[in-house]
């Protein structure tokens, strides 16, 4: 990882990013990061998207603690919960308790 000042960044951004090669290149100011170049070679929208994405990080945090702490689903019990017949079901369910 390459470090700069933000002023000392004179150059074009072009010339930058083609000898960014794998390396990532972090600009400063005041000695703290301010921006990164990154190489995204590889790397969809998608996942850029979502790896910028404050609450989907947060969720996934939770996700891997879960895991970590032995809370797993089996794939019958995933199905079961994402299938969508359990709501279509308590959908149906509800419908009919209020007359609908």
């Amino acid at each position: 990882m390459e470090q700069m000042t933000l002023s000392s960044a004179v150059r074009p951004l072009a010339e930058y990013v083609a000898e960014l090669g794998e390396d990532v290149v972090v600009l400063t100011k005041r000695r703290r990061p301010v921006l990164a170049l990154v190489p995204l070679r590889g790397v969809d929208r998608e996942t850029l998207a979502l790896s910028c994405n404050a609450d989907f990080m947060r969720m996934l945090a939770r996700s891997r603690a879960r895991f970590a702490a032995g809370k797993r689903l089996s794939l019958d019990e995933m199905k079961r919960r994402f299938s969508g017949k359990t709501r279509a079901k308590r959908r149906k369910r509800l419908a009919t308790a209020y007359g609908r």
